[in-house]
């Protein structure tokens, strides 16, 4: 389980096919703090690492985790928001994300607000149901709240430190994001449903 703080922007030293998987070589300075097996959450889908050295660690994304995320579209060099997974004892300064992504969504738009950002995605029909206004979602890992909510897309504001240490300040209109929506908002519905 995830906050959705990213820790650190990781770079993609080398992507491997590996039958119907990629194998991703991350250069990181967390890598010289990974375990085997553990997991860490890659623009917000958790994958289980294999350390190499005290800046490289390897992950390994499988078909599933592929057709669900942007990991596919990365390619040398690319930026990527990297956050160990949540200590028992530590702080929630997110909210609770799984490292589950739900489904990828487009950039339709990117505003500089005086300091701030905001940025307009689509959003699936399927999926419109767990998006509310003022609540919580993560994109990319990052958790951020949802501004505006219309039909065929939302809007969130990235504030400005936010913007300067992930991804986001890569982000061109056009480009996918991983979208996980809020756990606690996906069971509510779940079980309102049977």
């Amino acid at each position: 389980m995830f906050t959705g703080i990213i820790e650190e922007l990781g770079t993609v030293k080398e992507i491997k096919k590996d039958k119907t998987n990629l194998v991703f070589t991350i250069e990181s300075a967390i890598a010289k703090d990974l375990k085997l097996n553990e997991s860490v959450s890659h623009n917000g889908a958790c994958l289980s690492v294999k350390p190499i050295s005290n800046r490289l660690y390897c992950v390994t994304a499988v078909k599933e985790t592929l057709k669900r995320t942007n990991l596919g579209r990365l390619k040398k060099g690319d930026k990527i928001n990297l956050e160990r997974s949540l200590k028992a004892n530590a702080r929630i300064d997110g909210h609770f994300v799984l490292g589950h992504v739900d489904e990828v969504a487009e950039c339709l738009s990117i505003k500089n607000v005086k300091g701030s950002h905001d940025f307009i995605f689509g959003l699936s029909k399927e999926n419109k149901r767990y998006v509310v206004k003022k609540g919580s979602i993560a994109i990319n890992g990052i958790s951020l709240t949802v501004v505006q909510l219309s039909k065929k897309k939302f809007s969130v504001a990235v504030i400005p430190y936010t913007f300067a240490h992930t991804n986001f300040k890569n982000l061109k209109k056009g480009n996918w994001v991983n979208i996980e929506y809020d756990v606690l908002g996906k069971y509510v519905l779940g079980t309102a449903k049977k």
